[in-house]
C-alpha cells in the first residue's frame, strides 16, 4: 500500500473592512491543499483596513472561525492573519560575505543568513516578513540554490516588508481576544499574489491593485518578489456610500443597486433599464419607492471610478511601472466584481487588465471563488509554503494581553461571560 501522506490543518483569516472571512485547509507535504471549512461575517469594527472597534472585531472573528470550524468538524488553536492597512513599506536588503574560492556548505548560508537578520534596519516599524529570495556568488545574480557551488563572494537578496507597529499590535490583540493564536500576520500582497499570479508574471513584472473596500492597495511585483507598495484611503464602500447619498437610501439597499444593477461601462440601453429605490424612511407612512434610470446609478458609480483610476494611474507612475505596452495589471478583490471593471481601468491605464481570482486550492466553495477572497486563498497557500523567515525574535506581534486561555475552551469561557 503506498504510503498515506502526511497532513497538518492550517487556518486563514482574513479581517477587512467588509467581512472577516475564516478558513480552514489540511495541506499535505506534496504541496497539495484541500479546503475542510469556511467561514464569513459581516466586519463593523474595522475601518480602511484598521482596527476601530476592538469588540465588534473580537465578536466577527469568533464567529467567522466557530463556522469554518462546524463545517470542518475541527477545532483550531492558531491562525494565520492578513494585514491590509496602509502604512506597508516593501524593500531589499542586500548582504554579503567572503568565501576566498571554497566550496558552498549549509554553514557558509547559515552564517550568511545570521549577517542578514542582523543587517535588517526596520527603521521605527515592526517588520512582517524578512525573507531570503535571490542568491549572488561573485557577479553572477539570481542563483536559487548555491549549495556545493564554488564562489569568491556569496550574497543574498533579503525581501523585507515593514508596518506601523501599531495596528499590527491592535490586529494581534483583536485576534487573541478572539482567543486564537497568532501563527503570523501576513502582508496581504503578497498573500494575495501567490493566489493570484502565476511564478512566471511576478519574474517578468506584473501590478497587482485589491479593491477593497476601505482601502486600495496597489503592489508591484518583479524578479519574483514584492518591490513596491502604495494604499489609496478609500475603495468599493465609497461607491456605495456615493450612491446611498446620491438617491437617499440605505446602505444595504445601495451595495444591493451596486452588485445586481452597477457598472463600470455604459451601453445605449441603460437610460431605459429602470431601476427601484427604497428611501431611507422605508416601511414609514407616506414613503414612496422611488425610480431611475440604470444610466443614473452607472454615473454615480463612474464619479468615483474616475477618481480611483486616477489614482492607481498615480501610484503606479510613482512605482515606476513603465516600460513595454504587455506589462499587465490584475484586479482583484471585492471591488473587482464589479460589472466591466476590468475593461474601465484597461481603458484608462491603456494596459492589459484582467481579474484575478484565487487557485491552487482544492474544494474550494464555489461562493468563495471570486476576486473578494483572493486574500483569504492566499493566506492559505502563504501558510502551506512554510516560508523562510529571518525576523529577529524580538520582531514579532505583541504578547497576549487578556487572560483567558486560547483555543475553544477559552472561547467557550468567552460566550459564557457574554451571556451575562
Amino acid at each position: 500500500m503506498a504510503e498515506r501522506r502526511a497532513e497538518r490543518i492550517i487556518t486563514a483569516l482574513d479581517i477587512g473592512s467588509s467581512k472577516v472571512c475564516a478558513l480552514i485547509a489540511k495541506a499535505s507535504d506534496d504541496g497539495e491543499i484541500h479546503v475542510i471549512g469556511t467561514g464569513q461575517r459581516e466586519s463593523r469594527g474595522v475601518r480602511r483596513g484598521y482596527i476601530a472597534d476592538m469588540d465588534r472585531t473580537e465578536v466577527a472573528i469568533r464567529e467567522a472561525v466557530e463556522q469554518a470550524e462546524r463545517i470542518a468538524g475541527a477545532t483550531i488553536e492558531e491562525v494565520w492573519a492578513g494585514f491590509s492597512a496602509g502604512g506597508l513599506v516593501s524593500r531589499v536588503a542586500q548582504v554579503e560575505v567572503e568565501l576566498d574560492g571554497h566550496r558552498i556548505e549549509q554553514g557558509d548560508i547559515d552564517d550568511l543568513l545570521d549577517a542578514g537578520r542582523n543587517s535588517i534596519d526596520p527603521e521605527g516599524r515592526m517588520v512582517l516578513h524578512a525573507q531570503p529570495t535571490l542568491y549572488t556568488l561573485d557577479d553572477v545574480r539570481g542563483v536559487k540554490k548555491p549549495l556545493g557551488l564554488y564562489a569568491d563572494k556569496l550574497g543574498v537578496d533579503i525581501h523585507v516588508v515593514a508596518a506601523d507597529a501599531s495596528p499590527v499590535r491592535n490586529l494581534d490583540l483583536a485576534v487573541r481576544s478572539a482567543h486564537l493564536a497568532v501563527k503570523a500576520i501576513v502582508a496581504t500582497p503578497i498573500a494575495t499574489g501567490l493566489a493570484c499570479l502565476s511564478d512566471e508574471e511576478r519574474e517578468l513584472g506584473v501590478a497587482l491593485v485589491e479593491l477593497g473596500a476601505g482601502v486600495t492597495n496597489v503592489s508591484l511585483f518583479a524578479g519574483g518578489m514584492l518591490v513596491g507598495l502604495a494604499a489609496i484611503p478609500y475603495g468599493g464602500q465609497d461607491i456605495t456610500d456615493d450612491i446611498a447619498s446620491a438617491f437617499g437610501t440605505r446602505r444595504s439597499q445601495a451595495e444591493r443597486m451596486k452588485c445586481f444593477h452597477g457598472s463600470a461601462t455604459t451601453s445605449p440601453r441603460d437610460n431605459h433599464d429602470m431601476i427601484d429605490v427604497a428611501p431611507l424612511a422605508a416601511g414609514e407612512e407616506g414613503a414612496e419607492v422611488t425610480r431611475i434610470t440604470r444610466a443614473q446609478l452607472i454615473a454615480v458609480i463612474r464619479q468615483r471610478l474616475d477618481m480611483l483610476s486616477g489614482d492607481i494611474a498615480a501610484a503606479l507612475k510613482d512605482l515606476g511601472f513603465a516600460g513595454p505596452v504587455g506589462r499587465q495589471v490584475v484586479l482583484t478583490g471585492g471591488g473587482a466584481e464589479l460589472k466591466g471593471i476590468a475593461d474601465y481601468v484597461q481603458g484608462v491605464l491603456g494596459r492589459a487588465v484582467r481579474i484575478g481570482r484565487p487557485r491552487g486550492l482544492n474544494g474550494l466553495p464555489e461562493a468563495h471563488g471570486g476576486p473578494a477572497f483572493a486574500t483569504l486563498a492566499g493566506l492559505a497557500r502563504y501558510a502551506a509554503s512554510n516560508p523562510t523567515d529571518l525576523r529577529a525574535p524580538n520582531s514579532g506581534v505583541a504578547a497576549p494581553t487578556r487572560g483567558s486561555p486560547p483555543g475553544l475552551i477559552g472561547r467557550l469561557i468567552s460566550a459564557f461571560r457574554s451571556g451575562y
